[in-house]
């Protein structure tokens, strides 16, 4: 208990939690925005691969760090407009088009790194975004800026989705999309939007990978954070404010887990400190799942003038 303290007392500990918590919270709020759209976008996980990869690579070529950022939402907003095409157009089934999206975007992703690096053991590095100082606030001196872009987007995004009109519209294409049609919005068009622009934050969520938490793309670094972020969406009952509580609870265990395994006073097994933040995760949205109100077009095409 005195070493939970201790490490609970540390302001690297909450800075370390912050940071962890970054790219979950664009990747859950891009997600969020797909499915209030009415579409479940589960080609996520090969976005956010591949934004970490183009953002990184333009960087690397010589586009400035923002540049780079911009370059992975591009990169997400294609991938989100194809799932769109498939999803919507072709009112194909949204779990295989996004899984489909995910092999895809990771594979596209690794090749284009073998063929720009064909004789490099080592991945090469560029200069990621410095930590920001002056702030007054100890947990965020220690943040690079797109931290504090995270954390602004989650007011926006709710402002946007509860005060405007346009906010609105998408919310009623998953709810009600036959009623949106009635009011004389177009489904089609709306979604695809939401898509569009939701993909286009798992793009930034990649990029903050390699652009600041780490300073090189390699295989693997993603290690199954689009997965989280759909169920944090859940969690959240896709709202933004409990989409930033949730990835904070999730980056809070995660961080525990380090700070244990890195104190070396424990006999338990190391695989069982990194099974700690997924099982408390799971367990927290079993209990608020229940519960959670989801939009009720869901995972359902939708085609013009049907019934």
């Amino acid at each position: 208990m005195t070493e939970l303290l201790d490490i609970l007392a540390q302001p690297a500990f909450w800075v370390a939690v912050l940071r962890i918590a970054t790219p979950l919270i664009f990747g859950t709020l891009g997600v969020l925005l797909c499915e209030r759209a009415g579409v479940l976008n589960l080609g996520i996980e090969g976005i956010l691969v591949a934004g970490a990869f183009t953002g990184w690579l333009g960087v690397y070529l010589g586009l400035p760090l923002w540049g780079g950022v911009a370059v992975a939402a591009l990169t997400g907003a294609a991938f989100g407009l194809l799932h769109a095409a498939l999803t919507v157009g072709l009112a194909l089934s949204q779990h295989v088009a996004g899984l489909g999206i995910t092999l895809l975007a990771t594979a596209l992703s690794y090749y284009g790194y073998r063929v720009s690096f064909p004789k490099v053991n080592t991945p090469p590095t560029i200069t990621p975004f410095a930590p920001m100082e002056g702030l007054g606030i100890p947990v965020l001196s220690g943040q690079t800026p797109l931290t504090l872009l995270a954390l602004l987007l989650v007011p926006a995004l709710a402002w946007w989705l509860y005060r405007t009109p346009s906010g609105l519209a998408l919310r009623m294409v998953g709810e009600n999309p036959q009623a949106a049609e009635g009011q004389g919005l177009s489904v089609g068009r709306t979604r695809t939007a939401g898509i569009v622009a939701g993909s286009a934050l798992m793009g930034v969520a990649g990029s903050f990978l390699t652009l600041s938490a780490f300073n090189a793309f390699f295989f693997n670094m993603v290690n199954g954070r689009g997965w989280i972020c759909v169920a944090l969406v859940v969690f959240a009952s896709w709202r933004p404010g409990k989409a930033l509580l949730g990835a904070l609870l999730f980056a809070f265990f995660d961080a525990l887990q380090l700070r244990l395994q890195q104190s070396g006073g424990s006999t338990l097994p190391y695989q069982l400190y990194l099974m700690l933040p997924y099982a408390l995760s799971i367990l927290a949205l079993v209990v608020v799942a229940r519960k959670a109100s989801y939009p009720q077009a869901l995972m359902k095409p939708y085609r013009k003038g049907e019934r």
